[in-house]
């Protein structure tokens, strides 16, 4: 870092926006690298005005990006989930949609070689320790963003990233099932806590006296909603072996119901208490994990789907999202067998980020 500020890219991964950043530009320390990426950001203050945050915890993230010594991965890559209003920084946690910007990151800094057409870059997700490998359009050898390719909660259209992950069962807590039961019962509602990519609690939306297909702001005016929530989680990862999860943004909550958009199941995600404009791509994916195993909270509306679904349309608050999942639920301990998405990235901007001074 030099004394005028600090080498950064601004990318807009999947439904969210993050600052990434090469790793030896940031401080060695983590206590001096998360001082410096709090003031970067603008935290804490609930404008984020003096930083580059835009006042919500999808527009409050991090990229750290550097060459791996993993023998199957290109890249290392730590997520960072920086607090609004708190002074926080956490490393407990994926983030499935700043994931989709490392890759045209790694390329357009050199740290993987680009190729003609589609370039995977093979990614160790620091915070589980497990790999990805995205795909990303390189035609002529050079990042592209244009494309076709849609997603729910973004405007317009850019090019495909695909995301493939392996070994992401017990992510955060070193199971697929956390607590060694399909289902829980909290605070007197029934719940499934799975771990592939992100730990999740899944609970029916009529336990919340929900639907499950209210629009996001009636959810966000909803105060009595966001307390039982966070009881729920909370005592939900103590079950989980998280500890006190009080100040983590993990588990997060996934509110189930049947379909209503034309899709295979219907979902509100709270992050960790205030509700998603859509949801995660890996709380989808362990979402989608857990309703596919017999006995989980879910299950009943999975058994609706044609034999042999994987490619499964996940509904929520802004659109419909769509996640390759296939289990093996037939042995004593289910396994994942592969698990994936497709999203989109887009470089916003490329330059250097100046910190306010320290107090």
């Amino acid at each position: 870092m030099s004394d005028d500020g600090v080498p950064v890219m601004i990318l807009r991964g999947g439904t969210s926006r993050g600052l990434y950043f090469c790793a030896p530009d940031l401080p060695a320390d983590p206590a001096a690298r998360d001082g410096l990426l709090l003031r970067l950001m603008g935290t804490p203050d609930p404008r984020q005005i003096d930083g580059l945050g835009g006042a919500t915890s999808l527009t409050s993230k991090v990229a750290v990006i550097g060459p791996s010594e993993h023998p199957d991965a290109d890249v290392d890559y730590l997520f960072l989930q920086l607090g609004v209003e708190e002074a926080t920084v956490s490393d407990r946690q994926n983030c499935g949609n700043i994931l989709a910007g490392v890759g045209p990151f790694a390329l357009e800094r050199g740290l993987v070689a680009a190729r003609e057409g589609t370039t995977d870059v093979r990614i160790r997700m620091v915070n589980s320790d497990s790999v990805a490998v995205a795909g990303v359009a390189t035609p002529g050898g050079r990042v592209t963003y244009r494309g076709d390719v849609a997603i729910a909660g973004v405007p317009g259209t850019a090019a495909p990233v695909t995301l493939a992950f392996a070994d992401t069962e017990g992510s955060a807590t070193g199971a697929l099932l956390p607590t060694g039961r399909v289902r829980d019962t909290v605070d007197g509602v029934e719940v499934t806590c799975v771990d592939n990519g992100m730990p999740v609690v899944l609970a029916p939306a009529p336990a919340f006296g929900l639907t499950g297909h209210e629009t996001h702001d009636e959810l966000a005016a909803d105060d009595a909603l966001a307390a039982r929530i966070d009881a729920l989680r909370t005592k939900a990862g103590a079950l989980m072996g998280l500890g006190d999860v009080g100040g983590s943004s993990v588990p997060k909550t996934v509110l189930l119901a049947p379909p209503g958009d034309g899709g295979h199941v219907a979902t509100r995600s709270f992050i960790p208490v205030r509700p998603h404009t859509a949801i995660g791509v890996l709380a989808a994916v362990s979402a989608v994990t857990g309703m596919l195993l017999p006995g989980a909270v879910g299950h009943e509306i999975a058994t609706g789907w044609p034999d042999g679904t994987t490619s499964v349309d996940v509904e929520h608050p802004t659109g419909h999202f769509l996640v390759d999942v296939a289990v093996d639920a037939t042995a004593d301990a289910p396994r994942v067998l592969r698990s994936g998405v497709v999203r989109t990235a887009r470089k916003l901007a490329d330059g250097w980020a100046f910190p306010r001074e320290e107090a």
